[in-house]
This record gives C-alpha cells, structure tokens and sequence, in this order.
C-alpha cells in the first residue's frame, strides 16, 4: 500500500490544523530584521521554477546577498553554482546564518540580470523555525574528516543530515524548505523509490501542498562542511503508508508522513557554493538577530486580516510568550 495523500484538506488534517492564520508571520517585504539577516548569511539556497524545477546553493562574503530596496533581492550570479535566471520565473529562497537553527525565506520572481547579479521581485519574506537544522545538528556536527568517505551517490546519501527541497505550485510560486535528521534517519529507499519523513514542523505544509498541485521536486542532500552533495530531481508524493513510516521512525516517533521520491535524476555534484568554506561550522559575524523578536515582529507587520490574526497580534505582543512558545516547542515537538 501506497496511501497517498490526494487533497489539501486531508493533508491539513494529517500534520493538524493550523493555529492561526496560514500567513500570519508572513510579509511581503524585506523589513529590518531581514536586511540584518542578509547582512549575516554567508549560505543561500535558491529555487528556480521554469519548465524544469532547479536548485543551486549559493555562497559569499556575509552580506553577499542584499536588498537593494524592500522589494528587490539582488544576488551575484557568480555566487550560485547554477543559475536560473529568466524573466518571470517563480524563485524561493532559503538564508542560513552561523549558529541559527532558523532561516530566513524569501519568495518571488525573477526581475532580470545586469550579467554580474539577479534580482528577485519579493513577493514574501518569513523566518522558518530551527527544527530541521536541530535535528540535523547542522552547526555542531564535525566535518567528517578522518572516516572512509561514502563511494556511490547511495552511500553519501547514507551519511547526510540535511535536505533541501524545492517545490512549486501551479502558478510557479517556489518554496524551498530543509528538512533535517541523525545520519540514515533522513533518505531511505523503500521499493524502488527513496523516501523521506515530514517530522512537526509549523503545520504551513508548503511545500507538500505544493506536490498535490506540481509534484515535481528538485532536493539536495547534505553533510555538514562537505562540498560532496547528492542532487535529486523527480516526482514526489507525500503517503500515510503505515509501514514506510514505522520505517523512518526515530526514539519511537512515528511521523504523520512520508514522502516517496521517485528520481529522474540521482547524481553526485560538488558544491563549489559549499566548497568556498576552508572551516566548519563557518565564521559567524557579530548580529543582533533575535529569531523570537523577528517571528514576533513579522507577525505584527504581516497583512492577515480578521479576528483571529488579531487576537494572535495581541498574544505575541506579550512580553516573553514567543520565547517561551518556541523554548516549549523545540524541546516537546521535534519528533
């Protein structure tokens, strides 16, 4: 059995609803706070929808990345390994920063190149909770210098902590989202295909709304201060098939899902994006970049309209309540 999930309402109720509005935390600009965070990330990852789904890391200089106002991303062409860059395209976004288990995403369409950078029209501009880098142990786990190193794609596939996906809707709006595990708990193949788990996470479910819609996916798949990386392009559908979920259990925790990967495309790529860091993990530069302050912020300026977004405003307006929110559910909700 298979079980695929078919319909948005039955994948709302697998990972549970959502507690406020869908884009409560959402805005349609690049504020303050993501002006510093841009400002601190030396790591992108960027997703680019055409005919053909594709995904690059990118890397630099802190700062590499900018806003050159609050509606436009612009990134140097040289600092991605592959770019898409056509007029119009759906682009997604995900920043990393030293020591942050969030990440900054940034959502929109291609605006054009001058030949030296691209400029992204921003359409959205929300932080993503730590839980994936958590469980990845991202910034912590050592360069894996002494062991044997992983001979085929399937060995080095064994060996990685974290994924990133790339999805689009109907509409080419791109979501590029990490999902992250103990070494062997995160890619596994089960008849004929690979599969992955979809532990809690803040229940938006983007990306997998994004496979009933367009199951395509591009993914990466990492190891923490290793250029060597797995590249993934094929149709996903997300499943609620008990026993390949049993299978990617960890401590006994069963996910709500798994989603089956079937590749068009299992390659092993160097990472010249993850090559340009000589340390792991890389420098940090001094910020002041809060994630609570920036989730309560965001949440605040954000366009959701109605009774509830109001009364969430209200809540998150409580001194110390998304601290404690986000303490409570990185400790109790990871699995």
């Amino acid at each position: 059995m298979t079980d695929f999930v078919t319909d948005a309402m039955q994948l709302q109720d697998c990972v549970g609803r959502l507690p406020g509005p869908r884009d409560l935390k959402v805005i349609d600009h690049l504020d303050a706070h993501a002006l510093r965070w841009l400002a601190a990330s030396p790591l992108l990852f960027a997703g680019f929808a055409g005919q053909r789904l594709a995904l690059s890391a990118g890397s630099g200089a802190p700062g590499f990345a900018r806003g050159d106002t609050p509606h436009l991303l612009s990134i140097p062409l040289q600092a991605l390994d592959t770019a898409h860059a056509h007029v119009g395209a759906g682009f997604g976004s995900l920043f990393l920063v030293p020591g942050l288990g969030e990440t900054l995403r940034v959502n929109g369409r291609i605006a054009g190149d001058d030949g030296t950078r691209v400029f992204v029209a921003v359409e959205e501009c929300y932080l993503h909770c730590a839980k994936a880098l958590l469980r990845a142990d991202w910034w912590h786990a050592e360069a894996r210098t002494g062991a044997t190193p992983p001979e085929t794609p399937e060995e080095l596939l064994a060996s990685c902590r974290l994924l990133i996906l790339a999805t689009a809707d109907a509409e080419g709006h791109v979501d590029v989202s990490p999902r992250g595990d103990r070494a062997g708990a995160l890619l596994q193949a089960h008849r004929d295909a690979w599969w992955f788990a979809d532990r809690p996470g803040n229940r938006r479910v983007d990306s997998l709304g994004n496979l009933l819609a367009r199951p395509q996916l591009a993914l990466l798949a990492l190891r923490p201060g290793s250029a060597r990386c797995v590249r993934i392009e094929g149709v996903a559908r997300p499943s609620t098939d008990e026993a390949i979920r049993n299978a990617l259990a960890v401590d006994g925790r069963v996910p709500h899902l798994a989603v089956r990967v079937l590749p068009a495309l299992l390659e092993e790529t160097h990472s010249r994006a993850l090559g340009r860091f000589d340390r792991w993990p890389p420098a940090a530069i001094a910020h002041d970049l809060d994630p609570p302050t920036i989730f309560r912020d965001h949440v605040r300026l954000s366009g959701a309209r109605g009774a509830q977004a109001t009364l969430m405003r209200a809540a998150v307006s409580v001194p110390g309540v998304v601290r404690k929110g986000l303490q409570a559910d990185y400790k109790k909700n990871m699995y």
